[in-house]
């Protein structure tokens, strides 16, 4: 992936795809729970990320399998898909630290004390 920030759905569809490879409905009702329903996909929406992530090489192709007469394409997170999910969470908890270290040192302008 290059240097640029990772997506909320790219890096929900990454996690999702830690434990075990899924199907397009198995990662949209994954991620849904990840997110505790913050990050809602789309059919069109997750083939959208999908094909950018496996142009990237984070993600490929595990198997297809026949389901109800309709192929169902299975997907994983590949070794180069770990390492940038590593990465960007690194750098979102990174993020957070700063942020919660600067509101913990910020003083209300009304009594001159830490919020």
């Amino acid at each position: 992936m290059s240097s640029r920030a990772m997506t909320e759905p790219a890096f929900f569809i990454l996690t999702a795809l830690l434990d075990t490879p899924r199907h397009g409905y198995g990662i949209v009702s994954e991620v849904a729970d990840l997110s505790q329903g913050r990050v809602q996909l789309k059919i069109g929406s997750l083939y959208g990320v999908l094909d950018r992530l496996v142009g990237d090489g984070l993600v490929e192709l595990d198997r297809e399998e026949a389901w109800q007469g309709r192929l169902r394409r299975y997907y994983r997170v590949t070794e180069q898909g770990r390492a940038a999910l590593a990465t960007e969470a690194h750098r979102l908890a990174a993020n957070a630290r700063l942020a919660s270290t600067r509101l913990h040192e910020q003083r209300s302008p009304i009594t001159g004390t830490s919020s």
